[in-house]
């Protein structure tokens, strides 16, 4: 769902270059383990409590950034150049 993608890759280019590698495991864990898309929002956003397997630092890294307290317009996914740069 594109509400998913706008967020999910806008934290991933903000955040997934300086997390450790258990912080990436459980990222990957939380992106592919729901089968729900609107869940993975509804735990970000605070509509709903995030099932305990799924609690982590991360999870509470994911629900600052949709807080967006710097006020960012996020309208739309990020160029992927940012991969490559050094």
């Amino acid at each position: 769902m594109l509400e998913n993608c706008i967020l999910l890759s806008l934290f991933a280019k903000e955040n997934l270059s300086h997390m450790s590698e258990q912080q990436l495991n459980l990222y990957d864990r939380l992106i592919n383990e729901p089968s729900n898309d609107w869940d993975i929002y509804y735990w970000a956003t605070e509509a709903k409590p995030t099932p305990a397997e799924l609690e982590s630092e991360v999870m509470a890294m994911l629900r600052e950034f949709a807080k967006n307290k710097k006020k960012e317009q996020r309208l739309r996914q990020p160029d992927l150049e940012y991969l490559w740069e050094a």
